[in-house]
């Protein structure tokens, strides 16, 4: 086993952290199969693990999944608010390390991410890719020991192949933020449902009748649109893609100018995965008491010293909400420190949909240790057979059957030659 030391907030919530990691196994019955089956076979036995990632119940019984498979993993948090530290203390105590705290400043995440790699991994598991990109420029020595590894996040397939493109990228990468089966999903349901539930439990608002700005219409997007539209929200949707505002507008929503937006919003929402997409001239003529949150991956999205500049007083008024004071005296709500409002004020992304993508995460890990040395050096898509794997576990373990096509129908469109 790792010799790596761990640093968690406090070691007597384990038990309360194991509550809630069994709580999440209930709804994480594809992840179930797949540890059995780990457990049986041992696909990953004597391979070094190291895992940049929220550190929350669902990504516990990923870990939990990768050891019964005969890994040796250890754990660090992918942001500096997304940690339960319940949970931090449940990993460790289960033979897990894990460096991970709530609230931890950039120097310590930093630090804690050093430390996962001391762990000299064979395997990389990402969510933003710091753990790639600080793997590559502060301890390259250690590349020669890397079969591979997996990238969860959209921001992070964005920063992997703008490596590759950029020749900089050294070991094949598995983006499964872009499988079917992940996308489609946690992206839409998981962090439509889980960012609208961060902000209501940071406020206590009610949504009905609220003009709501949604920044960025692609699936994590279209999911917040959809549950904000549920709550009996005005949705406005921010883009500036043409074919994602025309999609935007032909659900139904008004698409527009954030600049225009920006003056009559009651809540803003920023998924776009940029940077400084609210700035000083959207803060400028925001309403007063205007309510800000972000559920892209930095908090580079919203430009918070700008606003801070902008601001006479800054005053925390709830958990997970600062009251920034404009010099002309209007007020404007910024959550969470403008990190990830859904792990930040909440628990992140109900168990059920991060069974699929961690069920992605602990099969890519399985591939790329059965296809070591064979695969090219790039940003590798999740192979079909395990998108479709994961699918139809879910559905089996949901009780929904299926149809499936006859030999004739499969002939029929693999063929040229029947017409009219």
């Amino acid at each position: 086993m790792t010799s790596v030391n761990y640093e968690v907030k406090d070691m007597s919530l384990a038990e309360t952290g194991q509550n809630r990691i069994e709580w999440a196994f209930r709804e994480m019955p594809v992840i179930g199969l797949i540890r059995k089956r780990f457990a049986a076979e041992r696909p990953l036995k004597g391979v070094r693990i190291s895992g940049c990632l929220h550190i929350t119940s669902e990504t516990a019984n990923l870990a939990s999944t990768l050891k019964a498979g005969g890994a040796d993993v250890v754990l660090c948090a992918s942001n500096p608010l997304s940690t339960q530290d319940d949970v931090a203390a449940a990993l460790v105590a289960g033979g897990i390390p894990t460096n991970a705290i709530k609230g931890e400043d950039d120097a310590t995440y930093y630090r804690h991410i050093m430390t996962a790699l001391e762990h000299r991994p064979n395997l990389t598991i990402d969510d933003g890719a710091d753990l790639v990109t600080t793997l590559h420029t502060k301890r390259s020595e250690l590349l020669k020991n890397i079969i591979g590894g997996s990238e969860e996040t959209t921001t992070g397939v964005v920063r992997l192949r703008s490596m590759y493109q950029a020749g900089q990228l050294k070991y094949p990468l598995i983006a499964v933020n872009d499988a079917q089966t992940k996308h489609l999903f946690d992206n839409r349901y998981g962090t439509g449902q889980s960012t609208i539930d961060g902000i209501t439990r940071a406020t206590n608002i009610l949504w009905a009748g609220k003009k709501v700005v949604v920044c960025g219409y692609g699936w994590t997007g279209r999911g917040v649109a959809m549950r904000a539209r549920g709550m009996g929200a005005l949705v406005i949707i921010i883009e500036v893609d043409p074919v994602r505002a025309l999609e935007a507008v032909m659900e139904g929503y008004q698409a527009m100018p954030l600049l225009e937006a920006a003056k009559i919003g009651d809540i803003f929402i920023t998924v776009t995965g940029d940077k400084g997409v609210i700035d000083k001239e959207h803060f400028r003529v925001m309403k007063d008491g205007a309510i800000l949150a972000n559920s892209g991956h930095f908090n580079v999205e919203i430009n918070i010293p700008a606003l801070a500049a902008m601001s006479k007083n800054k005053r925390t008024i709830r958990n997970f909400v600062d009251d920034y004071t404009l010099k002309d005296g209007r007020h404007i709500f910024l959550l969470g420190e403008g990190r990830l409002i859904n792990l930040a004020a909440a628990e992140g992304h109900p168990a059920s949909v991060m069974d699929m993508s961690f069920a992605n995460q602990a099969l890519c890990m399985e591939y790329l240790v059965k296809n070591k040395g064979k695969l090219e050096i790039k940003v590798h898509q999740v192979p079909e057979a395990i998108d479709k794997e994961v699918a139809r576990l879910k559905l089996e373990a949901m009780g929904v059957t299926i149809d499936s096509l006859t030999s004739e129908q499969q002939k029929y469109l693999t063929s040229w030659e029947e017409g009219t």
